[in-house]
C-alpha cells in the first residue's frame, strides 16, 4: 500500500497547478489566475510501488462562482519517457527527493490502475491516510471484462480528456465537475462503467459526481 509521508513538498502541488491549469483547454477561469484549494480526491496503488497515483479535486474561486476540477496526477522519481508535454512540474519532496509530477491521463500506470478500479480489481485509497480504503468512491462495470492495454490517443478538450484504448474502448475523464442529480450516479447513454465520488464546496455542501466514464463499444 502507498505510504503517505508527513513532510514538505516545495513547491506545493497547488502552486504547480496554479501555473499549469490556465494552459488546459478545459479550464474556464478568468485572466487573473487561479485561486485554488484542495477539496477532495483519492489515491490508487501502483502494484510495483514505484509511481504515486492521486486523483485530486481542486476548487478555483477566482471567478464569479467556484468551479471544481478533477486533476489526475502521477508522481515519479525520474522523468517519464515521451511525456514532456504532460509534465505539470517538478518538486522537492522532504523524504523522496526530487519528484516529477505528470498529468496522469498521459501516464500508462495511472490509466491501467483506473481501469482496474472500474473493473473491481483495484481499490480506491484514502487521499491523506496510509493503508486506508476510501469507501466514498463509487465504481461500476456492466460487462464481462474491463479492457486492458494502453491509450493510443489522449485528447484534451472543453468537455474533459478522452482516452482511446488499443481495444477501441474509450475512457472520458471529467475535468470540470458537477453534481449528479438525486445523488447519482447517472451514467451517459451507452456507458459501461464509471468512477465517481464527493468533494467539498466553499458553501459547506458536499456534492457527488462522475469522475470517469468508460465506453467499451465505440460510439455508433
Amino acid at each position: 500500500m502507498a505510504v503517505i509521508h508527513r513532510t514538505t513538498v516545495e513547491p506545493s502541488m497547488l502552486e504547480l497547478l496554479t501555473s499549469w491549469l490556465p494552459s488546459r483547454p478545459w479550464y474556464r477561469g478568468g485572466t487573473s489566475g487561479p485561486e485554488l484549494s484542495r477539496v477532495g480526491g483519492f489515491r490508487l496503488d501502483d502494484p510495483r510501488g514505484e509511481v504515486g497515483i492521486e486523483f485530486m479535486v481542486i476548487t478555483d474561486t477566482s471567478g464569479a462562482a467556484p468551479v471544481p476540477y478533477l486533476v489526475p496526477l502521477t508522481y515519479r522519481g525520474a522523468p517519464l519517457d515521451g511525456a514532456d508535454g504532460a509534465l505539470v512540474g517538478t518538486a522537492q519532496h522532504g523524504v523522496l527527493g526530487q519528484r516529477w509530477a505528470y498529468d496522469g491521463c498521459h501516464d500508462p500506470v495511472l490509466v491501467t490502475q483506473l481501469l482496474a478500479l472500474i473493473g473491481g480489481r483495484a481499490e480506491a485509497q484514502a487521499q491523506s491516510v496510509s493503508d486506508t480504503p476510501d469507501t466514498e468512491i463509487s465504481r461500476s462495470f456492466a460487462g464481462t471484462r474491463v479492457p486492458e492495454g494502453v491509450a493510443t490517443t489522449v485528447t484534451d478538450h472543453q468537455g474533459g480528456t478522452d482516452l482511446v484504448m488499443t481495444s477501441g474502448a474509450s475512457l472520458r475523464v471529467r475535468r470540470e465537475l458537477w453534481a449528479d442529480p438525486d445523488g447519482g450516479p447517472r451514467l451517459p447513454e451507452g456507458a459501461s462503467g464509471h468512477v465517481g465520488g464527493p468533494w467539498d464546496m466553499p458553501d459547506g455542501t458536499r456534492p457527488r459526481g462522475l469522475f470517469a466514464v468508460l465506453h467499451t463499444e465505440p460510439p455508433a
